[in-house]
């Protein structure tokens, strides 16, 4: 195996690996929201703003994955 292969293989492991936990805690945040909203609808606005806090958290997390495969494939 010649090195670019190897490369390339730890590139799609980083970003593979680093997406799986963002894509499932997305689910879940979603999940949760909507379950909260029909448990407690008077408190949409709160439910909306942790929602979107904790996507935003979530997203960072998948960008910073990216970000290591993008270095790892052209260093």
């Amino acid at each position: 195996m010649n090195a670019d292969a190897v490369k390339l293989i730890s590139v799609a492991i980083a970003i593979g690996l680093g997406a799986i936990g963002p894509a499932l805690s997305i689910g879940m945040i979603g999940s949760k929201a909507v379950e909260a909203l029909g448990r407690n609808p008077e408190a949409e606005s709160q439910i909306r703003t942790a929602m979107i806090l904790s996507l935003a958290f979530a997203e960072a997390v998948a960008i910073y994955a990216l970000v290591v495969a993008l270095i790892l494939k052209f260093t």
